[in-house]
């Protein structure tokens, strides 16, 4: 478990993601002056973050596994096959939740009569969204609910998102707070939907759907 988390931090898209937390003003500032493109954002800091932090919560549900909610509570210590198939499909989701916060903060700037490219607004997003990537390997003990880190992470996320917006997006003095509140608030919202299904899924609230990846799992293993 050093190992895993030990190379997760030492990664340079999670140190990255922990100076935004520690020195957000110059670290924002770097990143508008670097002006890089979307491929760039998307391959080198949001995607390994994403996977790496996959790695550190898989790890989670295969050692420690999480509480079943049912009549009957029970530990379930989830397959590698299982783990691999949840912790893709919430890659997923998360990816999605950056690409649609990124076309509505590109929305939300249109309204207040300032133009800016989505490659702003998905450079932002995405590196805003690093404090709630980062707090994914701290959903590890079955004893912590999964909405606490989630919790504790989208808190951090908005509030680097306070200095990322106005620094890359560069929206107006008057309308700042109202491009902020509205980007932060649908952040918020489309990153709750993605944690629910996640955390229904692995306290196995979707019999349906786990049956299904049961039997998935079983006949491309057979």
């Amino acid at each position: 478990m050093l190992f895993v988390t030990g190379g997760a931090v030492n990664n340079p898209a999670m140190i990255k993601a922990l100076l935004l937390l520690i020195r957000p003003v110059p670290t924002w500032e770097g990143i508008a002056t670097a002006g890089r493109g979307i491929l760039f954002v998307l391959f080198l800091y949001l995607l390994p973050l994403i996977l790496l932090t996959s790695v550190v919560e898989g790890y989670g549900l295969q050692h420690w596994g999480k509480w079943q909610k049912g009549e009957v509570s029970y530990l379930k210590k989830f397959s590698v096959p299982e783990t691999v198939v949840v912790e893709a499909a919430y890659s997923v989701l998360l990816l999605g939740v950056a690409f649609v916060g990124a076309q509505a903060a590109t929305a939300f700037a249109g309204t207040f009569h300032r133009r800016h490219t989505y490659t702003h607004a998905f450079t932002a997003i995405a590196y805003g969204l690093g404090p709630l990537l980062v707090l994914r390997m701290a959903d590890l003990s079955p004893a912590i609910t999964p909405w606490v880190p989630w919790g504790i992470g989208i808190v951090l996320t908005v509030a680097v998102l306070y200095h990322g917006l106005p620094c890359v997006l560069r929206p107006d003095p008057p309308h700042a707070i109202g491009l902020y509140f509205l980007t932060s608030m649908t952040l918020i919202v489309i990153a709750g939907l993605a944690r629910l299904l996640y955390v229904f899924y692995v306290e196995g609230r979707f019999k349906g759907l786990t049956k299904i990846v049961a039997d998935l799992i079983g006949s491309m293993s057979s």
